[in-house]
Order: structure tokens, then sequence, then C-alpha cells
């Protein structure tokens, strides 16, 4: 939008008082499990930051004109991702916009809990002048502009605003102003900015790399503030679409989910990072970052995560951990299992005897994740069931441990350790007489067969074999300390008759969802800081 020379910014009034309900909000406070002692990070962070979106920014120029209005490419994960920011946001436009446009913009605005800020002509009215004193005064405020208007410019920066101006294509001459080339580099830049703002060396800041819909999970519980954390993380995502290396040159740590970038992996390769995995070429690029700099700060480091692609490598990390159990407390163990090439060797039952496996088993691919079929499985009550049978090759074949429906979710986030329980797959019995002789094929993502009410209630007036914490908990600690992982997550079902507690499956930078938000996110946010400052303090040594 281009303004009329020297306009004063005056907020559109449709509630009770415009100060009241169109203000861009200010940052919420972060979850917080516990009240802490105040540190500089936390003290420099007092100050909010408030950020206007001029029209200009989002507006598709190619749709200029057109009955209705749309975002330009790129404002949609834009505005998303400032939704759950922090931050305290506001979009503008100028007043003699037309109707669909400014219309078009405050749906914009109330979809993400934004503020909503009209640009007239100046009238002499000097009251949002005052107002906008107000807040330079006590928040840092930032302008994100696509027009140049040298005027609207001057009168921002004389109240302190920073002004950034995104993919102008004459640019500004103004040398206060922050000229950046494309819409995709406004956040990271705008974190730069903030961290100079703040001019604490404790505030460090994190660049993650990880699918829409997994950022999006993480975020929306508040994860991945701009504004920064409780001690002193601001998040930005990492883009691929831009130059890589400039991004890595401005923040602390990587954060990432590597398995969301794997385009393919070879199931008759021996799973050795990066032997036989085939990345995206985003993460490709991170990947020869770290050769080049080591001592740089990664959650975590590839070669740490790359058992866990491997369902093989994971059970031979879980049998490590059997000698746990002790004289009165329950046999911590991995479920019995063998590797199989084919479904069709002659060998098969006796194989199956040496690897101590009886009937029901249940059917996963060597490759735990990371490809689409990861997690097809099936369940085979008998060993014709075996033929043409659709799970990936190489697979695992393990013991189907009858458990009471009921299965443990623990998750190791730094030095905490937190545990859910969730509903699980009913036992064998129940299972069989719904299969219909027929193998039960399912995608434990997707399609879980999961216990009905009855038999919950069933399960229950059978067997009432509790989890012993403690033990999990040993087990916790030794495999974070022999993975070398920050956050991690593994499954525990207690068995049936035994009370065997079985470990069966272990995965990298679980969502933790059903921990509560107040005691995940400082857990999260703690676990990142430490692993930043115990790499460079190994650095230093």
């Amino acid at each position: 939008c281009h303004a009329p020379a020297g306009p004063t910014l005056a907020l559109l009034t449709r509630g009770p008082t415009a100060q009241e309900l169109l203000l861009p909000p200010s940052p919420a406070p972060t979850p917080k499990a516990e009240q802490r002692d105040p540190n500089p990070a936390a003290m420099a962070t007092e100050r909010p930051v408030r950020l206007v979106l001029d029209a200009s920014l989002l507006l598709d120029p190619v749709g200029a004109g057109a009955p209705v209005p749309t975002l330009r490419p790129g404002a949609e994960a834009l505005l998303r991702r400032l939704r759950h920011s922090n931050l305290g946001v506001a979009i503008c436009h100028p007043e003699e916009m037309p109707t669909t446009v400014s219309g078009f913009l405050e749906m914009a605005a109330d979809l993400n809990s934004f503020g909503y800020i009209s640009l007239p002509a100046p009238t002499g009215n000097h009251l949002l002048n005052e107002l906008m004193l107000e807040w330079s005064r006590t928040s840092s405020c930032f302008y994100a502009t696509s027009t140049v208007d040298e005027d609207l410019f001057s009168e921002l920066q004389s109240h302190n605003w920073k002004v950034i101006a995104v993919d102008n294509e004459c640019g500004t001459k103004d040398s206060g102003v922050v000229n950046i080339g494309k819409l995709q580099e406004l956040l990271i830049t705008l974190a730069t900015l903030i961290k100079k703002e703040i001019a604490s060396s404790s505030i460090l800041m994190v660049g993650y790399a990880m699918k829409p819909s997994r950022e999006e999970d993480f975020a929306k519980r508040g994860a991945f503030p701009l504004y920064p954390s409780q001690n002193g993380l601001i998040f930005v995502p990492l883009s691929f679409e831009l130059h890589l290396a400039s991004q890595l040159q401005e923040v602390d740590i990587i954060l990432h989910k590597m398995t969301d970038e794997i385009i393919s992996i070879d199931p008759n390769c021996s799973i050795s990072f990066p032997r036989g995995i085939s990345f995206s070429a985003g993460m490709s690029e991170v990947i020869r970052f770290m050769e080049e700099y080591p001592d740089f700060c990664i959650i975590d480091p590839f070669k740490n995560i790359s058992p866990l692609l491997d369902r093989l490598q994971i059970q031979e990390i879980l049998v490590r951990l059997q000698e746990l159990g002790s004289e009165g407390r329950p046999k911590l163990r991995a479920p019995h299992s063998l590797k199989v090439i084919n479904f069709s060797g002659s060998e098969l039952q006796k194989q199956l005897a040496e690897a101590n496996l009886s009937f029901p088993l249940i059917v996963k691919p060597q490759v735990a994740c990371g490809v689409a079929d990861a997690h097809n499985m099936a369940l085979v009550f008998q060993i014709e069931e075996f033929s043409n049978l659709s799970v990936p090759l190489p697979a695992i074949l393990q013991e189907y441990i009858d458990h009471g429906s009921k299965i443990y979710k623990f998750y190791v986030i730094g030095d905490k350790v937190f545990h859910a329980v969730k509903t699980s797959m009913p036992n064998a019995n129940l299972l069989k007489s719904s299969s219909g002789d027929e193998p039960l094929t399912f995608n434990s993502l997707k399609t879980l067969p999961v216990a009905t009410k009855e038999q919950l209630l069933l399960n229950r007036a059978q067997d009432n074999k509790s989890l012993n914490i403690g033990v999990v908990e040993e087990a916790a600690k030794l495999l974070k300390e022999s993975l070398g992982l920050t956050i991690f997550g593994f499954d525990v079902v207690v068995q049936e008759g035994s009370g065997d507690h079985v470990i069966v499956d272990l995965n990298y930078l679980p969502s933790f969802k059903e921990v509560p938000d107040s005691e995940a996110m400082p857990a999260f946010w703690d676990a990142i800081r430490q692993s930043y400052e115990s790499k460079k303090g190994k650095v230093q040594t």
C-alpha cells in the first residue's frame, strides 16, 4: 500500500475502544512449571515486541484489482508462524483501500488473533502519535512493508520503530531501513533484530527444520517463540528455499527432525549414517555444514539418531538393558525377535523356534521411519498367513505381548522423564476372533486396532499388573547415556502373567503431546539450552 505523504497511524474502531480491542496483543506469558529466580535472559525479555505487517507485504500483487484478493506466496505460512510467535502482531492498510480488500485483511487478522490498523491521511489529530510514543516506550516496535514510503518511514523511525522493507524493486535510500529480498527472510531477520535489541549474550537463536505438520503441532503449544522463552531462546524456521549458509551464520543451535527430510532408504543396505539414506537437498546441505563445523551445536547429531531408523539396531540397543532387572523387581527386556529377508523360506519355522518365538507374531518393516511404508505392519496367527503378506522386506518378526490394552509412553526431555498411559491393541485372543483366519494388517500411525471400552473392562478384571516407574526411569537414563540424544521417546508394555516390562518402540524427537504444556515446554527449552552449554563447555576444554 502507498500511504499519502506524512500519514499518522490510526486504529480502526470496531468495538468498545480501539485501544482495548485493536492493539496488537502483548506477548502471552510462556508456560512455566514453577516460578524461577530472575536471570539476565528473563529480565531482558520483560519488554514486549510488537510487529506491524503492511498490506503490501501480504497481498499478492499479481491479483491486484481482482474481485477476490489473495495472499502472496509464503504469506499464509508467515501468518501461521507469527500466530504462535508470542509477539504482538497487527495488520495495517491505507484507509482508502477498497472494502473487499480491507475486509479480507481484517478477516486474516481475526483468524490469527492479530490486531488491525488503518493508515489515514493526517488530520491534525495527534492522539495516535501519543499512542505510538507509548508503544515505543514500552515495547520494541517493528514495521514490515513491501512499499517504499520515505515519509512514513521517517515518521515511524522518529518514534523508535524499526522498519523492514521486503522485496522492494527500487529499495530505499534510508540507511535506517533494513532491506531484505524475500518474504521468507523476514522471520530470521526479525529474530536477529530482536536478539540485537535485547543485547544480551544469554539469548540464543534456534533454527529448526521439520515438516510443516510437525512444526504446527509444536508451535501451537508455544514451543517456538520468536519472543524469547523464559530461558532466553528465540526460534526461527530454517528455509530450504533460501541460501542456507547465511541462515546458519545467524543461529546458535540447529534443531531438526531429519527423518522428515528422508527421500529414500535402501532396505538392503545396512543402515549406517549416511550410507543407504537419501536426504532432501536442504537436509543434505545441513549435513555438509555439520561435517565442516563439527563443533556446532545440533540437536541431535545425525550419527546418534541413525540407529533409530533401523528396528534391528533398536532391538540390539534394547537387549543391552536386560541386566537392569534384579531380585524383587520386574524384568525389563526387549521383545523376542527375528530378522527375515523373505516370508517363504522352508527354514522359517525352525528360525522361529531358535529365536524363542511362537504365534501370534507382529511383523514390522526393518526400516523404522522416514519412508511411507515404515509403519505398515501385520499380526500373524499361523505360519500359513505369511504367504502373500504385504509388509515390506526385510522385516522384523516380534512376539506379540498381551498387555491388557495399555501402553506406557515415556518421553525423555533433557534430564526430565515424563510418561503417559494410552489405550493400545487388545490381547491376541480378541484380535484373532476378529481376524477371520487372515493376518491382521494395519498402519501403526493411522489404523492401529485399539481396544474397545468393553475389552478394556475385561482386561482390568483379568490382570492388574502395575508399572514399576523406577525400573523404567533407570532404563531411560541408560538409554540417554548410550544413545547421546537430548529428546527421545520409548513405549513400554507390561506383559500379562509375567509382569515383564517390555520396551517395544524407540523414537527420536517425539511430539510428547500427552505431557501438559506447562511442564513440557520449560523442559523442552531447558533441554535445548543445556545441550548447547554442554557442547560449548566441551569445545572450550
